[in-house]
């Protein structure tokens, strides 16, 4: 049962980014611009995956599942660091700190076993074409999702519920723009030893060896490339993997900055900025990457122009 009985802190006050009144105009414009240039671009592709029936592939399958992926983090962050840059600063009640911290984490977590899916995905697309799709078949896609949804949700359940038994006797004041698990822990004043080192075990499964599988199907993959004997066939081949490599490398180099060294190796600012790219950036570059770089996505796109015209 949660010790919400022995908490003392009601509310927190989230400062956001201190020391930048004079900006918070241009912050405010900027990320609400960012964020709807996301939402859109996210949805786009979910709507061209829906609609389109070239595009009823497992790869755009778990791509579209990505964009729902990173509109869920997105949400669940941006409107309300909005609220913080214009009020220079925002209280929120202890229980949606730790909701907004549930929801982020898990939906990070389950990102990183989509992304190693995906991974999967084009190591046999590219090393096993023949069977390619007698083996990645809807049931085995369904089974790869629900799974990277069900652990990464569990384990930020275990994490949360360890965190909601620590005492929180004050201060109140996170020097963020959303809670974060750090953040959070700083405020207890109970020792919090345990809950870190236990963070950090649960941090290895779900950022490291997803991450390691991925460079493992890689380098397959360039393998399986190389002896291809057409040219043409190994630049389609790249290009199928490129934008997937693209994201992995910005998602995965700022998470394992953030998570899996220590939080006292960063000054307050630039665990800031690293946060702003997985949040904020990944996001937005996502849409942006697989448009630009895929041709069936700009040959949906140009389907529904011309139509609209």
């Amino acid at each position: 049962m949660y010790a919400y009985n022995q908490t003392r802190i009601a509310e927190i006050l989230l400062l956001g980014f201190k020391n930048s009144h004079n900006l918070n105009n241009f912050l405010f414009i900027l990320f609400l611009l960012i964020y709807v240039i996301t939402l859109t671009g996210n949805l786009v592709i979910i709507a061209l995956v829906a609609i389109n029936d070239r595009l009823h592939t497992p790869m755009y399958f778990f791509l579209s599942l990505l964009s729902s992926s990173e509109i869920m983090t997105i949400t669940n962050v941006v409107p309300r660091m909005l609220s913080v840059i214009m009020k220079d600063g925002n209280i929120v009640s202890f229980t949606a700190c730790m909701a907004q911290f549930y929801f982020f984490s898990a939906s990070t977590n389950s990102e990183c076993f989509l992304l190693s899916v995906m991974s999967y995905d084009r190591y046999l697309a590219i090393c096993y074409p023949l069977r390619y799709i007698s083996i990645m078949d809807f049931k085995l896609r369904v089974n790869l999702v629900f799974w990277s949804w069900l652990i990464g949700y569990i384990i930020t359940l275990i994490i949360t519920i360890l965190v909601c038994n620590l005492q929180f006797c004050g201060p109140n004041v996170i020097d963020h723009f959303f809670c974060d698990l750090a953040p959070i822990l700083q405020l207890s004043c109970s020792d919090t030893s345990m809950v870190e080192v236990q963070a950090f075990i649960f941090s290895v499964p779900v950022i490291l060896f997803p991450f390691i599988f991925i460079v493992i199907t890689y380098i397959f993959i360039s393998f399986a490339i190389i002896r291809i004997s057409s040219a043409a066939e190994r630049q389609k081949a790249f290009s199928t993997c490129s934008s997937h490599l693209a994201v992995v490398c910005t998602y995965y180099g700022t998470l394992i900055s953030v998570y899996l060294f220590p939080s006292t190796g960063h000054s307050p600012n630039v665990s800031k900025v690293l946060s702003l790219l997985y949040i904020i950036v990944t996001p937005l570059l996502n849409p942006i990457i697989y448009s630009l770089r895929n041709q069936e996505i700009q040959a949906a796109l140009r389907k529904i122009t011309i139509k609209k015209s």
